[in-house]
């Protein structure tokens, strides 16, 4: 049997942006994923040493089940030696230079057959961005990462002054105005937002109020699912996958269609993918599909329209050929 593939997550964002601190939070502060993190530096990850549990000159190992790989040379090498790993890793995060371009990191992981991309994420710092785009050295470089990104995280906020937040986000809605971003500081950023939602516990639905003090993760984000016995059309969800309503940050389904008996469906900030699904996974009763976007925000209606257009409800004979 054919493992699934893993979930490759991509993180860029320009010198100082917060991509260590959020890298820390991934491996030390997150439960129940195994990730494998591929960094430039080990000696920038300040990893708790009581959390060591293995470590050599280019790999740690965590007891929690996470590892961090060091890039070095060659990030093929790195990548292969992480999923030789037994067991293997649940997800794959690879952090670029500050310097480099996500996307050409993101079509190097994609080279392995073992990997399938989830996301392109790219740090901000809401109080340097604007003065790096000022730069004409820096302009291009900057601006590359941002638009190859399928989620800014807009990270330091706390720094910049509500006039500076301003000006950064008319910046953002001219340069990529499609693209999905997350305020925060620190890089606090929720777990939803780098891997694709759990079909079997989604977040809440119902809509909830929000805390008097620091919001949690949980009430910033909400949920919608759809389950269905029967098969969906495939032009369809290709169609809504190309033209996602706005307010969609994840989507992530296991289906029939009316061209495969189960297919993995995933939408990640402006990128989607139809997919036969893995060797040996199977739709059982009912294919569903989970979506996440802000509390609020999230189109349900526009979803659920889109899903019933697509629904065929009477496919009889259709899989025939592949009972």
């Amino acid at each position: 049997m054919i493992p699934p593939r893993i979930p490759l997550t991509v993180l860029g964002g320009f010198l100082g942006a917060g991509k260590t601190t959020l890298l820390n939070r991934i491996l030390t502060q997150w439960r129940g994923r195994r990730w494998a993190v591929l960094v430039n530096d080990f000696g920038a990850v300040n990893v708790d040493a009581r959390l060591v549990a293995a470590q050599d000159d280019t790999l740690i190992s965590l007891a929690n089940g996470c590892v961090c790989c060091q890039i070095g040379d060659d990030l093929g090498d790195a990548l292969m030696r992480v999923l030789a790993l037994h067991p293997p890793p649940e997800h794959v995060l690879i952090e670029t230079s500050g310097v480099s371009d996500p996307w050409r990191v993101a079509q190097v992981g994609l080279a392995d057959p073992a990997l399938a991309l989830d996301s392109v994420i790219v740090l901000v710092d809401a109080e340097a961005a604007l003065d790096q785009d000022g730069d004409a050295l820096l302009r291009d470089m900057v601006r590359r990462q941002l638009q190859a990104a399928d989620l800014l995280v807009v990270n330091k906020c706390d720094r910049a002054t509500a006039e500076e937040m301003e000006a950064l986000r008319a910046w953002l809605d001219h340069l990529v105005p499609h693209t999905p971003r997350y305020e925060t500081e620190q890089a606090d950023v929720p777990e939803v937002l780098l891997h694709a939602p759990d079909l079997e516990h989604p977040l809440p639905a119902a809509p909830a109020l929000l805390p008097s003090g620091p919001a949690e993760h949980g009430y910033l984000f909400e949920s919608w699912d759809y389950a269905t016995p029967h098969a969906l059309a495939a032009d369809k969800l290709r169609a809504l996958l190309r033209d996602m309503p706005a307010g969609v940050l994840r989507l992530k389904g296991l289906i029939r269609t009316d061209r495969h008996d189960a297919a993995v469906m995933q939408f990640a900030g402006k990128h989607g993918s139809l997919r036969r699904a893995d060797a040996g996974c199977t739709v059982q009763r009912a294919g569903r599909v989970v979506a996440i976007g802000l509390r609020g925000q999230l189109p349900r209606q526009a979803l659920q329209r889109a899903f019933d257009a697509a629904n065929l409800v009477d496919l009889k004979g259709l899989f025939q050929s592949s009972e």
